[in-house]
């Protein structure tokens, strides 16, 4: 089968797509035709090697992904051939096939497509992960969304949102805060043009954020941080920027903030039950028509370079997506 496969460490245009021999099905797997994979930021550190998990090399990258079940291992219960699912290998998803642990699976619901249901894992079992379990979001609420038309920060407004907080969506550009008006935000700040810190105040009549979310890192942070309420909470989720930003923490002090740090995969590993009740609760939200995953981002997997441009020049405008040939969308 064909796969997409880094046999070193290194920029993303040195990945090759090649003839990949899978192992052997273990008992607890099913093997998984691949329609779609979701690409996400850790996916091209972990094949620079700046990623806090360095797989054995080569590797096929690729942590999310849906498809259909072409085989099942013996001890495989509640799954058969030809169901449609979504899969959360951690590896291997850049592939015609992937063999997963029947534990990682997901039956995925009618009211999604491939594309939607690849890229639904990760983006938004992080916020939601973060809103629910860490920064305990409530009713009512101001949340800020930094990058907030990336891939994660789409899912932080249309969560914000269902979960009843008033959401200021910042981004770079006026377009990319168009497309977030459009998804539901109630205000914007474009923060190459105005001061995040002032902007903040200024739309919280001076109380500040309860809950910031940041997944840009770099000179924002500090500016986002002295525009926190009293008894905010920060939510630190990544450094798309590049910089990993430093904070005097006399900040915190001052403000009675706390700092939360974000960390979904090894939350969910720690407590698997925790995950799935919240998987549970996303896809019902799905079921139930108010939450509508967004994939704008579309990539055959021989434009592999293109999709991870997209995001590692945070050009993307929500969720980037690599479809495999048999997809018939």
């Amino acid at each position: 089968m064909r796969a997409l496969v880094c046999e070193a460490f290194g920029p993303v245009e040195n990945l090759n797509i090649r003839e990949w021999a899978l192992p052997a099905l273990k008992p607890h797997e099913v093997r998984l035709e691949v329609h779609a994979a979701g690409v996400n930021f850790p996916d091209g550190l972990m094949v620079q090697g700046k990623y806090q998990v360095k797989p054995e090399l080569p590797f096929v990258p690729g942590g999310e992904c849906a498809g259909v079940i072409r085989e099942i291992g013996e001890s495989v219960k509640g799954f058969s051939v030809g169901d449609r699912v979504i899969a959360m290998p951690g590896l291997a998803a850049f592939a015609d096939a992937v063999n997963v642990d029947h534990k990682l699976l997901m039956p995925m619901p009618a009211e999604l497509d491939f594309q939607q249901a690849a890229g639904f894992c990760i983006t938004y079992a992080t916020s939601y992960y973060a809103f629910k379990q860490r920064a305990q979001l409530k009713e009512g609420e101001t949340l800020v969304v930094l990058g907030a038309a990336g891939g994660v920060g789409v899912t932080a407004i249309q969560l914000g949102k269902l979960m009843g907080a008033r959401v200021i969506a910042c981004a770079s550009t006026d377009e990319k805060l168009a497309f977030c008006r459009d998804l539901g935000a109630d205000e914007t700040i474009n923060y190459s043009k105005e001061s995040l810190k002032d902007r903040i105040r200024e739309l919280t009549d001076g109380k500040g954020a309860d809950v910031i979310y940041d997944p840009v890192g770099g000179e924002y942070t500090e500016q986002a941080y002295r525009a926190i309420a009293w008894g905010g909470r920060y939510l630190v989720i990544g450094f798309a920027a590049g910089d990993i930003p430093s904070l005097p923490l006399n900040l915190p002090l001052l403000k009675a903030g706390d700092i939360l740090g974000i960390y979904w995969g090894g939350w969910a590993a720690r407590d698997p039950r925790g995950n799935m009740q919240n998987f549970s609760e996303l896809l019902g939200y799905v079921q139930q028509g108010r939450l509508q995953p967004l994939t704008t981002e579309v990539y055959d997997l021989g434009d592999f370079t293109r999709a991870f441009a997209a995001i590692g020049e945070r050009r993307a405008r929500g969720k980037v997506v690599l479809t495999m040939a048999h997809d018939p969308h």
